[in-house]
């Protein structure tokens, strides 16, 4: 066994030494390559180390793997270069976007370039063939009669470039076009109601316009039904119906000739005459008007003479009735103190007068057109009214553009 004397004496060792310590048999001859004990190939000085075994097995493998790094470069570098013509055919697909917004937004007047995007890829092949598969333009706001439409979209197929080159194009030719047309219902609020009037979806094809109208100085409540239909192939038309202005709850105004149209009292206001003596007998004093309510000349006689006898008359159920059949316009004409005995305005009842239904539904009319084009045919192919606005399907043939 060792002793500590022998331990601190021997500052460095062979651990196999140690192992031949425990058992002197073959296992010392087998670790000690020197019958002497020592390592021939231990210096003096030099610290022991154990033997890499390993080296010569990565020097086999490096030599396996040595053409890794030629075909690695050579992958980075076609992905770069594919990246740097990926980049360049976007480039030009932007520039040439921005070109086109530009010319169409000096060609039609708008007060905003258009979004314009080409489709296809690459970009640059179909440039040089002078064939794009497909452009998709949308112009917002723009004026169409007396509205203005909150988006135009169209997509061409097909679109052939006229020109010596992808640098000097001189024409466009669109042999299809398939768009839609949105007419905002905020649009028409802001431009024909004044803040005033809201038009609502109320159908596949009909508008709910509500709101009120200023007419001689009074605010009066307008609703009216609006219907939306083709007018050809080119055009949208607006048929305008159950048009009616209240004055309050006083009496209502429906334009037109019949007899239910006209100024008429309300229900209510009606009931109320009933209870002014004063108010009837105005009334029963003109011959007109008590034939429009189909009083007998005799009954009107005694009531004007008898208090009881036209109590008698006004308490009737048919009076409230017989007095809404009156048509207060006709009355103002042949006998205007009679109306303003009742309390209405004249210069209001001389304004609606004039408020004929051709006026009223010219103010209400969402129609247009669309525009003519030099070269082609651009016809309408279905209208609709959404939650939004109103949708029209737009589709073109044989279109050009250019010179």
């Amino acid at each position: 066994m060792r002793t500590p004397h022998h331990i601190a004496t021997h500052s460095r060792f062979n651990p196999y030494e140690e192992l031949g310590a425990l058992d002197d048999g073959p296992l010392e001859e087998f670790l000690e390559e020197d019958p002497s004990g020592e390592d021939p190939s231990h210096e003096e000085g030099e610290e022991w180390a154990p033997p890499n075994h390993r080296r010569n097995g990565r020097r086999r493998r490096r030599g396996r793997l040595a053409g890794l790094p030629f075909a690695l470069k050579a992958a980075v570098g076609l992905a770069v270069l594919a990246v740097f013509l990926t980049l360049a055919d976007r480039w030009a697909l932007l520039y040439a976007e921005r070109r086109a917004a530009d010319a169409l937004k000096d060609r039609m007047d708008l007060t905003a370039a258009p979004e314009v995007e080409i489709g296809g890829f690459p970009f640059l092949p179909q440039l040089v063939d002078g064939r794009l598969d497909s452009v998709k333009v949308t112009v917002p706001d723009v004026a169409a009669d007396r509205v203005t439409l909150a988006a135009v979209s169209a997509t061409a197929h097909d679109i052939r470039l006229d020109g010596d080159g992808p640098t000097s194009i001189r024409g466009v030719r669109v042999p299809e076009l398939n768009g839609d047309v949105l007419l905002s219902f905020a649009d028409l609020n802001r431009e024909l109601g004044a803040s005033q009037v809201t038009f609502t979806g109320a159908g596949r094809d009909r508008v709910s316009a509500r709101g009120t109208l200023p007419v001689a100085g009074h605010d009066l409540r307008l609703r009216a039904d609006v219907r939306i239909g083709r007018d050809g192939d080119q055009g949208i038309d607006t048929q305008i119906g159950g048009i009616r202005l209240d004055i309050g709850d006083l009496a209502t105004y429906r334009p037109g000739a019949r007899a239910s149209e006209g100024l008429h009292l309300t229900p209510k206001s009606a009931a109320d005459l009933a209870r002014e003596t004063r108010k009837v007998r105005a009334l029963l004093t003109v011959p007109s008007v008590v034939q429009r309510m189909g009083v007998p000349e005799a009954t009107v006689r005694e009531a004007l003479s008898n208090a009881d006898r036209l109590a008698e008359l006004t308490g009737s159920e048919r009076f409230v009735h017989q007095a809404m059949r009156v048509n207060l316009l006709d009355l103002a004409l042949a006998h205007p103190e009679v109306l303003d005995r009742l309390g209405f305005d004249t210069a209001l009842l001389d304004a609606l007068s004039r408020l004929t239904r051709p006026v009223l539904a010219d103010r209400l009319s969402l129609g247009f057109r669309l525009p003519e084009l030099p070269q082609g045919e651009l016809r309408l192919r279905d209208v609709g009214v959404e939650e939004d606005g109103i949708r029209v399907r737009l589709a073109g043939e044989g279109l050009a553009f250019g010179p």
